[in-house]
């Protein structure tokens, strides 16, 4: 799903966007400590972490450790796709376990992927995997809803790539704006998206319409931070439905991007209403949403 061509919306007391909708090469790591070590690392603890650096990827060789029959190791996602040893052209087959290398990785501390991209943590290798899905220093993805788009960048990139690849999205300036969805009725998964500048920051207004729970159309409104987590611990954000003496208010801290729609949806961490609850705020099938970006008290 991508974002839709906008067009301008009727004058409001606030700035208002109206959003049409749309269906449905390796780098070195750096060394290990070991476990408990409390200075910089050795030479001997860098000689003895450089034994578990795959000779394909020149990642770590993690448990459980796997050698050819002369002794040599190679990581686990790479195995799997050779059938000669890398480093003298043996047999991988069978599978050998090295009982005394996943030992020794046991207790040594590895230094997340993205240590060169700014991340300090050491982690024992069981933890590794869980923190490097959910690292800071990860690289991020395009924030468009959909799995269309596969652009991954830094988070400087993200604003250029949102206007050169997705120049259908809106951008409007302030911390109060109207955002109007036109089409709520369409069938199907739908998404409605824009921009909102102000305070310095980029924020990505979502509101999308899906089925949750199976025969039961509901939308959800969200308001993600082109920025960290730490970042967006310093805003807030409200979302306001309000009409035929009616309103329906949600107030929360805006997600940074790296954590996305889609965790937001299945923890209901959103403003969610079902299409009953649109209709009754609806003027001729569009949904104004009224957004105001406010900043936290230190």
């Amino acid at each position: 799903q991508q974002p839709h061509a906008p067009s301008p919306a009727a004058a409001a007391p606030a700035a208002a966007a109206t959003i049409a909708a749309s269906g449905g090469g390796s780098s070195a790591v750096p060394a290990a400590v070991l476990s408990g070590a409390g200075g910089p690392v050795s030479p001997q603890h860098h000689e003895l972490t450089s034994l578990f650096e795959c000779p394909v990827c020149f990642d770590y060789v993690l448990p459980p450790i796997l050698q050819c029959q002369a002794g040599h190791l190679v990581c686990n996602q790479c195995r799997q796709k050779l059938s000669l040893c890398p480093t003298c052209r043996g047999s991988l087959t069978p599978s050998i376990r090295n009982l005394a290398m996943e030992k020794v990785a046991s207790a040594v501390l590895f230094p997340c992927k993205y240590a060169t991209t700014g991340c300090s943590l050491t982690l024992h290798h069981t933890e590794k995997p869980e923190h490097e899905d959910i690292c800071e220093y990860r690289p991020y993805s395009c924030p468009c809803p959909g799995a269309s788009c596969k652009w991954q960048g830094s988070l400087e990139a993200v604003m250029s790539h949102l206007m050169h690849a997705h120049k259908s999205i809106t951008t409007l300036q302030g911390e109060d704006i109207v955002f109007l969805a036109t089409d709520i009725n369409l069938p199907g998964a739908v998404d409605w998206v824009m921009m909102q500048s102000c305070f310095g920051h980029h924020f990505m207004l979502v509101l999308e319409k899906q089925e949750k729970y199976e025969g039961h159309q509901q939308f959800f409104a969200i308001v993600l931070l082109i920025g960290t987590r730490k970042q967006a611990e310093n805003f807030a954000y409200r979302l306001e439905l309000n009409g035929n003496r009616r309103r329906l208010t949600w107030e929360a801290t805006p997600r940074s991007i790296h954590d996305g729609v889609s965790a937001a949806i299945l923890n209901s961490d959103c403003l969610v209403f079902d299409t009953a609850i649109a209709h009754l705020f609806a003027d001729n099938g569009n949904l104004g949403i009224n957004v105001t970006i406010s900043t936290c008290c230190p």
